[in-house]
């Protein structure tokens, strides 16, 4: 049959990225505890395409793809851009993979448990050996996690009790090495005035409550702290697998609850500067 997209075009204007966008699909990501667990995500994938190529051929991102699914690990995930790349004769391709994250999690007094959902993002691209560009690939993973706050300005000039928000903390890291997102996570809640639980009991909420009044937190506080976990993580200071970034972003947004805005803080590392 005739093949369309592979017909010259004239007007000579080569296109940066094509592709699809916005691909639901079920996928496996890695567990630390239950080796793999099964979640949904949004995906898009993309190629550059030359002048001279009418279009390119949408649905071999979803047959790639879909050779891959049941196994995404951050190792997998490039392999598979990298075949997307082959299949279509392109020089780059790129990809992103938004998902929650699964966690069951108890009570910090009863132990109830219940399940929490963060926020993940892959995003890839490869390239052809000996393009214009000296990395071959980059790899970059995206963390959310909902914590509490508490405002140490209101401690500190309140009688009775101080204000708190929930808040949510990015991490944006580019990874060299193999890490769980789990270890991330549970970094980033140590940070806060307390973690967040999808089930609380009286006693959990008491202890929540005075928990978080011990711990107050700016959002700068936050960022810092965070930022000072991600470091030595990535320095190899703590018993992790080697150098597993050497570069990280963490901001931090706070839903007020006593102001008309949201307060926000970020910061990046980098091993080189």
């Amino acid at each position: 049959m005739i093949d369309i997209q592979k017909q010259k075009d004239n007007r000579e204007i080569p296109l940066m990225k094509v592709g699809v966008k916005n691909l639901q699909y079920p996928v496996h990501v890695l567990d630390r505890k239950n080796h793999t667990q099964t979640t949904s995500a949004v995906v898009d994938l993309y190629v550059n395409l030359p002048k001279h190529f009418k279009g390119t051929h949408m649905s071999r991102f979803v047959t790639v793809f879909h050779k891959y699914h049941e196994n995404l690990s951050m190792r997998h995930f490039l392999l598979m851009l990298e075949e997307i790349r082959t299949t279509l004769d392109a020089a780059e391709a790129f990809g992103t993979l938004k998902f929650p994250f699964y966690l069951e999690k108890k009570a910090p007094v009863t132990g109830q448990c219940g399940m929490m959902a963060y926020e993940c993002i892959y995003e890839g691209a490869v390239r052809e050996a000996g393009g214009d560009s000296a990395k071959k690939s980059d790899f970059f993973v995206s963390i959310s996690v909902p914590v509490t706050t508490l405002c140490p300005c209101s401690k500190a000039i309140s009688q009775n009790g101080a204000h708190n928000q929930r808040g949510i903390v990015t991490v944006k890291v580019q990874n060299t090495s193999f890490f769980w997102i789990e270890d991330i996570i549970e970094l980033v809640e140590s940070c806060a005035s307390c973690a967040l639980y999808s089930v609380l009991k009286r006693e959990d909420e008491k202890f929540v409550t005075e928990h978080a009044y011990e711990n107050p937190r700016f959002v700068e506080d936050l960022v810092r702290e965070v930022y000072i976990g991600l470091r030595d993580f990535a320095s190899g200071d703590k018993p992790h697998a080697e150098k597993p970034f050497s570069w990280f972003s963490v901001e931090a947004e706070n839903f007020e609850s006593i102001h008309n805005h949201n307060a926000y803080a970020y910061t990046e590392y980098n091993e080189e500067s």
